[in-house]
């Protein structure tokens, strides 16, 4: 029989341990009772899932479903206190993120062979030029400068609008509507507006690009006749989305995390080869995506606890990501650490399509970064930094960083 623990009211996020640790709360909860019941604040009764074991194999079991639109999901857990939303969500076209088979087969398939291996080591010298340009533009600046602003955040908007065929020049658009859509703590229907936005500037370039399609993957897309106009703009949305908002969030907490940890920062300058690694363990260590949902549509065994059908299941992956049962000192940030294996961008079907080229992205950075600034180095107090905990995917809002000019 699993011992019993309290049941928490919601989901605990406070980030109270650091800026760079998981809630302490989750912490505890994973050690005590890796999937254990929670209890929303409507009183709906799921389970939250922390484990590293039990994280992999919910993630791979499609009886958990990722739909929106069968069962409680969107609980706002980010605002304890608050009614959960009781009716299903309706399904987005062209969202497959939030699709099960066959829908979510027939729409990924489309995107396979423009994510693959060989494509992105294709694209890879040309993510390097984009990064130094960026470098260079960063150079010029008089520092103090927010790294978020001069780099972090450019570097991955330029990669995807030109995989995608979106014009940078539009960037003020998508990175504002995008911003506020992830925010955590907003009525439905400021969330909704900003989705609203995205979607009227998204439709009007689909549309464009099926009647005149360039060399860009939104118009590759554009080409199959089978994918409606909601449906491509659903996926570009989600490309767009996930192309800018998790890498921006990765370059910027992870040279946070770097400055903050000067003995792994010193190791790294002093042995460029260990860049692969180190951007391995950050996305472990820091697991910016942390929070996802699945519903149970069968009664499921996991980690010795039955979870019934109907049940909403959230998924932890920073918690996963730090459980000691799979990582050696899990808490520590070690660039030499082979961390094979971490869940950061997810497991099974739903397993990020871009991962290679997000991994592509840091590795250009960082190498970049600290090649070319040598002395970089926090302009504020480290508690100072705002950080993003008001939104769903965590960062910081602004990095001021300085340098000594040559």
């Amino acid at each position: 029989m699993t011992q019993t623990v309290p049941v928490p009211h919601g989901l605990p996020m406070e980030r109270n341990a650091g800026p760079f640790a998981p809630p302490r709360e989750i912490t505890r909860l994973r050690e005590a009772r890796p999937v254990s019941p929670m209890l929303f604040p409507d009183g709906h009764e799921g389970w939250l899932v922390t484990g590293y074991d039990a994280v992999r194999k919910l993630m791979a079991d499609t009886r958990f479903s990722s739909r929106q639109d069968i069962g409680i999901v969107h609980v706002p857990y980010e605002t304890p206190g608050m009614p959960a939303a009781t009716e299903p969500s309706p399904q987005i076209p062209g969202l497959f993120i939030a699709m099960d088979p066959p829908d979510h087969t027939r729409l990924r398939r489309k995107l396979t062979g423009a994510f693959t291996v060989k494509r992105m080591k294709q694209l890879e010298e040309h993510i390097i030029e984009i990064t130094e340009r960026q470098l260079d533009e960063m150079a010029r600046l008089t520092p103090p400068v927010d790294l978020v602003k001069a780099f972090a955040l450019p570097v991955p908007s330029l990669v995807i609008c030109e995989l995608l065929g979106v014009p940078y020049a539009d960037r003020e658009t998508f990175q504002v509507n995008s911003a506020q859509f992830l925010v955590k703590d907003q009525t439905l229907e400021e969330k909704m507006a900003a989705f609203g936005a995205m979607n009227t500037y998204l439709a009007e370039l689909v549309t464009r690009k099926r009647a005149e399609p360039g060399d860009d993957l939104l118009s590759d897309l554009a080409r199959h006749d089978d994918l409606s106009i909601e449906e491509l703009v659903g996926i570009a949305f989600l490309l767009l989305l996930a192309g800018h908002e998790t890498t921006a969030n990765m370059l910027a907490l992870g040279t946070f995390a770097l400055l903050e940890h000067p003995d792994q920062l010193a190791e790294l300058r002093a042995d460029p080869d260990l860049v692969p690694d180190a951007v391995e363990e950050l996305m472990r260590y820091l697991s910016v995506a942390d929070i996802f949902y699945r519903y149970a549509t069968d009664d499921i065994e996991l980690g010795g606890e039955t979870i019934g059908k109907g049940s909403t299941v959230v998924v932890s992956l920073l918690a996963a990501n730090r459980d000691p049962q799979r990582f050696d000192e899990p808490d520590t940030l070690d660039v030499h650490r082979k961390a094979r294996g971490l869940v950061s961008f997810g497991h099974g079907i739903h397993q990020c399509l871009g991962q290679q080229l997000a991994r592509i992205e840091m590795r250009a950075g960082f190498a970049g970064l600290l090649r070319r600034f040598p002395t970089l180095a926090l302009a504020i107090p480290a508690d100072e930094v705002k950080l993003r905990t008001d939104m769903n995917i965590y960062g910081v809002h602004e990095l001021p960083v300085t340098w000594t000019a040559r």
